[in-house]
């Protein structure tokens, strides 16, 4: 009897501890395995030798007390996890042997290697960037704060593609409507008849710029919690970051172009109607942008430039992303760029980096038929701003210019 009510109470305690370890367990490495949003597909699997035995471990596993360890073991090339699933075909495998499904890991074969000149291009590109950053003579806000500092408002710009392992800052004005159709054909994050949309054309604009079609860095709170950070430093460091700029002053003329010459309602009652009630001599502008087309009226792009350097505009709201400094969108100085593209060499950079991502058999870069703001047009814009004005705001997207290594516009600052 003794025996048997002994036998009992071991077993209730065994119980107790077990449940315990589960408790500690879980609130350890439970909301860990949120990190495990997708497999990484970076490149075609590598054969690797078979995996020789292990002893057993007789103490607890490394990955309970280092969240490193854990999470890298799931963000390592090739995790076993095909990209796509192979559809079952139940008919003659025979008859179809010449329609045999091809995963999407299955890469292309490239006969010839990337040419010499845009590997150097790049590693030219980089290496200025780092050397700007490092450079003590450029200073500009935010330029030496560390990633940690970063809030999480002005990560929105930053778009993850887990599938193949890809970072994808986006700046407005520079082809980043087609970049987000590629980044969403790669996500898979539009389905079309039950299968992922593979044309980028055919994606909506008014999807291509809908947030809910992107997981960017600033939705990491809402799905990780207190990992989010954490997480976000271990891809940045394992992923393949990119961005696209052009030059400065011509982004600035495309902005206007794009918001304040075409009826935008919106960008209107937000900024126009500002404008013109405060350079315009335009107390009481009209209601709408239907209005003001119809009376011819509208602001200039001097009233542009004007409102971009009065200090009012800031201590009433950021600068809107289209004319926001792309160092404030992607913060080149905290986060170590793979690559930086320029819409000047758009063509050669995006098949360039298609091919450098391993996706260039999934997606082709489309090509703009829209009428593309020129270089060689910025004379005229700025006939009618002041020089001075012009000065200064070559001063305020100098940090663009000095980064990305555009030249300084002598002809439009010394007139």
């Amino acid at each position: 009897m003794g025996t048997s009510r002994m036998f009992r109470i071991f077993v209730v305690l065994g119980s107790a501890f077990m449940i315990l370890l589960i408790i500690i367990y879980w609130d350890d490495v439970g909301a860990s395995h949120l990190y495990l949003h997708a497999p990484v597909s970076p490149g075609p699997r590598v054969p690797r030798p078979p995996p020789q035995p292990k002893p057993r471990a007789t103490r607890t596993p490394s990955f309970l007390n280092d969240i490193d360890a854990f999470v890298n073991q799931f963000l390592e090339p090739g995790t076993g996890e095909p990209t796509d699933t192979v559809p079952v075909d139940s008919g003659n495998q025979s008859e179809k042997s010449e329609e045999r499904y091809v995963p999407r890991r299955e890469w292309k074969i490239h006969l010839t290697p990337v040419a010499a000149e845009l590997r150097e291009r790049q590693e030219k590109r980089r290496r200025l960037l780092q050397e700007v950053c490092a450079n003590d003579s450029v200073a500009f806000p935010g330029k030496n704060r560390s990633f940690d500092d970063i809030p999480n408002k002005e990560l929105d710009h930053l778009i993850v593609d887990d599938r193949h392992g890809i970072i994808y800052c986006y700046v407005p004005k520079v082809a980043c409507s087609n970049w987000k159709r590629i980044m969403i054909v790669l996500s898979e994050s539009l389905q079309q008849e039950g299968a992922p949309q593979r044309d980028p054309l055919a994606i909506p604009r008014d999807l291509v710029h809908n947030s809910s079609m992107h997981f960017t860095f600033n939705k990491f709170w809402k799905r990780y919690g207190k990992f989010a950070r954490h997480l976000m430093k271990v891809k940045l460091k394992k992923y393949t970051k990119f961005l696209f700029v052009r030059d400065p002053f011509v982004r600035l003329i495309s902005a206007y172009r794009n918001k304040f010459e075409m009826r935008n309602e919106d960008f209107y009652r937000r900024f126009a109607q500002v404008m013109l009630r405060r350079y315009a001599n335009q107390p009481t502008p009209p209601a709408s942008v239907d209005e003001a087309f119809a009376l011819g009226v509208q602001p200039s792009f001097s009233h542009f430039t004007q409102y971009l350097l009065d200090p009012q505009t800031e201590r009433d709201a950021p600068f809107n992303e289209h004319w926001r400094q792309v160092y404030r969108l992607c913060h080149p100085c905290q986060i170590q760029y793979d690559f930086v593209g320029h819409l000047e060499t758009a063509e050669e950079d995006a098949e360039h980096l298609l091919r450098l991502l391993r996706v260039d058999n999934v997606v082709d870069f489309p090509g703009s038929q829209r009428n593309l703001t020129a270089s060689s047009w910025e004379t005229d814009w700025f006939g009618a701003v002041p020089v001075e004005a012009r000065r200064q705001l070559y001063k305020l997207y100098e940090p663009d210019f000095r980064l990305f290594g555009y030249d300084r516009p002598e002809s439009i600052l010394n007139e």
